[in-house]
């Protein structure tokens, strides 16, 4: 490849470009700039000529008009390898631009700030830009185009190792990881001014360009294979590994899990997963408490399991996690000493989680296409609820039916929640029928069920869920109700000394 003789800078992120600048300046490359960017090189003791004098033309229409020019376009799109090209430029007193140095007016940012106008959106479409990574990257051949600070450290030390060349390869990635910038830039516009007209969380088109961030072993099953696409920078996706071997398909899924149901509590709480349900939660004065709370109402499910906690992870608590076998964890942080401890665990995944992650879209794919909804963030609203029952719930009561709720949501449906206030008891996941899921849940129960309350995640078609609940000890139960049956349920439930609240909300999860 040709040494790089001539380079394009304008930048609105300008991390990095004075260092990058100087080493290019250093390898003899000269410099060309917009505005901004070429009064902060011209500080900093750099010879930068404007791109105003390659043109012939000021920098005008408040800026919107300065490098879409043909001494411009036509020095970036030139062919070395084709003599009638270069003749043409020549003719015409056309530099040719050998690197183009572009980042983006931060469209996404400014779109997103609160209350903003239309005229201050449009204003932060980029035109220019895009006009000269594109013109670059289709002409990658002879032109490296470069658009994140990220590369600017390796690129030089390419430069500098070629005799200020780069590899036809790294041509080649640059112009890949510039075409897909533009065309997430034109996705994030046409999706932001669909917005103006449509208000809607649902878009008229959904537009999924994400980077692959990680590429995994393998998916569910090892004949699967798997990648995790993300921008990475909240949630499950954007946390950093502290500590394990590589983080599997199923991790990810049962850590997302964890970390959604961990987000319902304000208070220490402890959430334990297996395949995506919660075989113990709690949420007590301690994190340390909420976990042996969580724990001791499944110890067996829990081997082998993934927790989430929503405090910095400490010492009494990783000692208490140390104890038995567990494959990740989940957690805003971890104190030293609670590293040092866990870190004896050569195998278990430590996340850090990054605040935020909760999905504006649940978005799942079918055959033939994408499912999309908005996420499942109702909070339970005890003002809004109807006590269907004669008998009241006692204080102690609505705060177990309370607590019930907000597990039961993220319990695969057909869902029930055996609870006390601050701990699960127990729960019946995915059973075919309602009643069935009441008799696995209290089945499955290694803590007694008398004078607990349950959730339910939908109506009770029939009395015989509620029947079945009240004979394991259950004194009060919360469902949304809405069932063509509510009144034998509601009938029931008084026979049977019950409080009863409806929500009117249904928290199906298939």
């Amino acid at each position: 490849m040709a040494n790089i003789q001539r380079a394009l800078f304008s930048l609105t992120d300008k991390s990095g470009a004075v260092e990058f600048a100087r080493g290019l300046s250093a390898l003899g490359v000269e410099l060309i700039s917009t505005g901004g960017t070429s009064k902060l090189l011209r500080g900093e003791g750099l010879p930068v000529k404007d791109v105003s004098e390659v043109t012939g033309f000021p920098e005008m229409l408040d800026g919107r008009v300065k490098t879409i020019h043909p001494r411009i376009a036509g020095g970036i799109l030139a062919m070395r390898s084709k003599p009638d090209h270069m003749q043409a430029i020549a003719a015409h007193g056309i530099p040719a631009i050998d690197m183009v140095v572009v980042n983006l007016y931060a469209f996404e940012k400014v779109a997103a700030e609160e209350g903003v106008t239309l005229e201050r959106i449009i204003e932060n479409i980029d035109i220019g830009g895009p006009t000269m990574i594109r013109a670059a990257a289709k002409n990658y051949q002879d032109v490296a185009v470069v658009v994140s600070p990220d590369d600017y450290t390796q690129l030089l030390e390419e430069l500098r190792s070629h005799n200020g060349s780069l590899t036809a390869p790294t041509h080649w990635k640059l112009a890949r990881k510039a075409f897909a910038l533009t065309a997430a830039y034109d996705s994030a516009i046409t999706e932001r001014l669909a917005l103006v007209d449509e208000p809607s969380p649902l878009p008229a088109a959904l537009q999924l360009r994400l980077p692959r961030s990680m590429s995994l072993r393998y998916g569910e099953n090892p004949h699967q294979s798997a990648a995790l696409y993300s921008k990475g920078a909240e949630g499950i996706a954007g946390a950093a590994q502290l500590h394990g071997k590589e983080l599997s398909y199923n991790n990810l899924v049962d850590l997302d899990a964890a970390w959604q149901l961990i987000q319902e509590f304000s208070y220490p709480a402890s959430a334990v997963i297996k395949h995506t349900n919660p075989c113990g939660c709690a949420e007590q004065s301690t994190l340390a408490e909420s976990y042996r709370k969580a724990f001791e109402a499944d110890p067996v499910s829990a081997f082998g399991g993934v927790l989430a906690f929503n405090r910095e992870v400490d010492e009494e608590t990783a000692r208490e996690i140390a104890k038995t076998f567990i494959e990740a964890i989940a957690a805003p942080g971890y104190s030293e000493e609670a590293l040092s401890v866990l870190r004896a665990k050569k195998h278990l995944r430590l996340l850090a989680v990054p605040p935020g992650g909760i999905a504006g879209l649940a978005i799942r794919s079918i055959s033939g296409g994408i499912l999309a909804q908005t996420a499942d963030i109702h909070p339970l609203d005890r003002a809004a609820c109807r006590v269907a029952t004669t008998r009241q719930p006692s204080e102690e009561e609505w705060l177990a039916l309370a607590f019930a709720w907000k597990i039961v949501k993220h319990v695969k449906s057909n869902a029930i929640v055996y609870a006390r206030g601050g701990q699960l008891v127990s729960s019946g996941a995915g059973q075919m029928s309602r009643v069935d899921s009441v008799r696995f849940g209290a089945m499955k129960a290694v803590l007694p069920l008398s004078g607990t309350a349950l959730a339910s995640d939908a109506f009770f078609p029939f009395p015989d869920g509620l029947e079945q609940a009240a004979s394991h000890g259950v004194t009060a139960a919360i469902q949304p109700g809405g069932s063509v049956r509510d009144e034998e349920v509601i009938a029931a439930a008084n026979r049977l000394g019950l409080a009863m609240v409806f929500t009117g909300v249904r928290h199906f999860r298939h």
